[in-house]
């Protein structure tokens, strides 16, 4: 198959619906993954038939992939101690990095995230919240 072809081909898929793009997944890899969002399949789709004509990834790039470790919380790059402060709604949040996490209110958090949400009981990005990133609040 040329590449205008699967192009084109892959241009189809913007119009398609949920099922449509579970039919044809299954046409051409099996059972389709269990997602409900159309677009995410439909980027998954459109990796899969891309990859299966002209190629995936080469090898030097998946034994990089596979050889990642495990990412560190934006923040912790800061250094065990260091303190993070955000006043918010009159109270002061008070973050200490720490190897681990990061430590608020008496216990231990994964991440700055898990530190805002808990702190503002809505959804931050936690770097963002604490200022680590250029468009702060």
């Amino acid at each position: 198959m040329r590449a205008a072809e699967i192009e084109t081909q892959v241009e189809a898929l913007t119009s398609l619906d949920l099922e449509a793009l579970r039919a044809i997944w299954r046409s051409h890899f099996g059972e389709p993954p269990k997602l409900r969002s159309p677009d995410l399949l439909r980027l998954l789709l459109a990796w899969r038939l891309q990859a299966q004509h002209l190629g995936g990834l080469d090898h030097d790039t998946r034994r990089k992939l596979r050889g990642r470790r495990p990412t560190v919380p934006e923040g912790q790059q800061l250094g065990t101690g260091a303190i993070l402060r955000r006043d918010w709604q009159g109270k002061r949040i008070e973050v200490v990095v720490q190897s681990d996490g990061f430590h608020w209110n008496g216990q231990l958090w994964p991440s700055l995230s898990a530190v805002a949400r808990a702190a503002t009981g809505t959804r931050w990005n936690g770097p963002r919240f604490f200022g680590l990133r250029e468009s702060s609040v």
